[in-house]
């Protein structure tokens, strides 16, 4: 009789367990997104990214804009809620941010949790030498591998605003997860960025090189995009691609829904949820 009793209570244990498990809800992982950029109109386009992560990939996000408008380089209201994020994308452009706002990103990268960059967030802060801030101009190095700014010593340039480039997977990175679903060769309208011979920095994954088309200078072949870790400990994904017109590239928007996914150790979907419509414009930069 003591048998059957204690049997019949693990049994409505376990039940209680189950049944708590299938009622309760799942966390939904947030992904906060940080724009800012004189031309690439990242703040239309990372919302349509925003709301297709909500919509077919079960996500919460939020973005937070450079106020007045885009062009408004002191101000992106909003960041304290990067200390809720389980994922920060930045596509920023030569912001000089206040140092309280600076100080929720730096809190953000300091708890080593993923980050994820677009273009010309290898230059993202553009700080006068000799201001308190001006370490924050290498935020592409320390954040995302990349070169520490436009320019400088790293010579980070491109091939031209008349070019565009064709990008190839990396034999080596064919069964890469970000890489799944995505076209071994496709072209983008975003002139090839230059970040070699020193960057990405050493220990970094390169997924996808980009070959100049009609460059208006002598031109190598780049990675376009890589993962790593950054000098805070946190998974890292960075793609110097970022034109508007690439956003309509399904590769290119596969590439962005995998790399999410895997940023937040998720596992990347195999079944593509359907091309998302993004129509945005390009913007001559200030």
């Amino acid at each position: 009789m003591k048998k059957i009793l204690l049997c019949l209570l693990f049994i409505a244990g376990t039940a209680g367990v189950l049944f708590a498990q299938s009622s309760g809800k799942v966390k939904k992982p947030l992904v906060v997104f940080v724009t800012g950029d004189h031309e690439y109109s990242s703040e239309e386009t990372m919302p349509l990214i925003a709301a297709a992560l909500e919509k077919d990939y079960g996500m919460k996000t939020i973005v937070l804009k450079a106020s007045p408008d885009y062009n408004s380089e002191e101000n992106i209201p909003g960041l304290e809620v990067l200390q809720q994020a389980d994922l920060a994308v930045f596509y920023l452009r030569w912001r000089k941010l206040p140092a309280d706002q600076l100080a929720h990103i730096e809190a953000y990268l300091k708890s080593g949790k993923p980050v994820m960059g677009f273009r010309t967030t290898t230059h993202a802060f553009h700080f006068p030498e000799g201001h308190a801030s001006e370490k924050w101009n290498a935020f592409g190095e320390f954040a995302l591998n990349a070169p520490p700014g436009w320019g400088g010593v790293a010579k980070h340039t491109h091939y031209g605003h008349e070019s565009s480039t064709d990008v190839s997977i990396i034999p080596a990175q064919a069964n890469n997860p970000i890489l799944t679903g995505v076209a071994k060769n496709f072209h983008v309208r975003s002139w090839l960025y230059r970040v070699l011979p020193d960057y990405p920095v050493k220990g970094s994954t390169w997924l996808l090189m980009g070959k100049a088309v009609n460059p208006d200078k002598e031109a190598i072949e780049n990675p376009v995009a890589w993962t790593g870790t950054n000098s805070f400990g946190g998974k890292i994904f960075m793609t110097t691609m970022g034109h508007p017109e690439d956003f309509r590239q399904e590769p290119f928007q596969r590439l962005v829904i995998n790399a999410v996914h895997d940023e937040l150790g998720l596992k990347v979907p195999r079944k593509w949820k359907g091309k998302i419509d993004i129509r945005v414009p390009y913007r001559v930069a200030k």
